[in-house]
């Protein structure tokens, strides 16, 4: 029984162990490219510190008990790395203004690396067989943030003006939605079209950050990937309100 009950309280350890090492990716990113390339203060790698926390505690507050033995698994410890990423380039939010030309090219760098890896957890989950709900979950709240996060930085940046957080928002504003009607909040079946829109958005605000692309090609990749992200939600809407109708 005492080793049953030690077993037991060793579980948390291992998840623990796992996003405490996540630190240190944060600090070689924050630190090389938030401090030195970029020559921010070092309160944006404190922020960054406190964002990964936060990150931190809600990944260990709802890691699944069938998970916490084995710890994170391959591919959820693919996306805490990107997770370094996301949180590193929050950080860069309040300084976006300031960034030069080159400032904003390292700026896209990062965030082009954290959308190249989203695609490399989701096939390693697959080909270790480790694919979950929940690192799907994680996977795609993780993809939200970085949306929006890349949605403040063309809007801080001067780029575009305010309305481009609506192409950060889509996310948060069906959970929102879903507080008001329950039915919004029921389980939708996979479609590629989700995965693709996301690409999509992603990419769509690298070229509004770039500094290369003049404001009107900016303007119009927005306002196109914005119409493109509104039709694929209203889908998901029909598809929500047809189930319940059903039920």
């Amino acid at each position: 029984m005492t080793h049953s009950v030690d077993r037991l309280s060793s579980r948390p350890r291992r998840a623990l162990v796992e996003t405490s090492l996540g630190l240190i990716p944060l600090l070689l990113v924050s630190g090389i490219i938030n401090l030195i390339q970029l020559e921010l203060p070092v309160i944006s790698l404190v922020r960054a510190l406190v964002l990964y926390g936060a990150l931190a505690a809600l990944l260990l507050r709802h890691l699944p008990s069938t998970m916490v033995e084995q710890g994170l698994g391959p591919a959820n410890r693919i996306t805490l790395l990107r997770a370094t990423l996301v949180v590193s380039l929050a950080a860069v939010v309040p300084y976006a203004a300031s960034l030069s030309d080159t400032g904003l090219w390292w700026v896209i760098a990062l965030a082009g690396v954290s959308l190249a890896l989203d695609g490399v957890d989701g096939w390693l989950a697959r080909r270790s067989d480790t694919a979950t709900p929940f690192g799907a979950r994680f996977d795609m709240e993780l993809d939200a943030f970085l949306m929006l996060v890349m949605a403040c930085l063309v809007w801080r940046s001067g780029r575009l003006d305010w309305w481009v957080l609506l192409l950060g928002v889509p996310r948060y504003a069906f959970v929102v939605a879903g507080w008001r009607w329950p039915w919004l909040s029921a389980p939708l079946p996979e479609r590629l079209r989700r995965k693709t829109g996301c690409v999509i958005q992603g990419i769509a605000l690298l070229v509004c950050l770039s500094p290369v692309v003049p404001t009107g090609g900016a303007t119009a990749v927005a306002v196109v990937t914005l119409g493109l992200l509104l039709v694929s939600f209203g889908i998901d809407v029909l598809w929500l309100a047809r189930h319940q109708s059903n039920d």
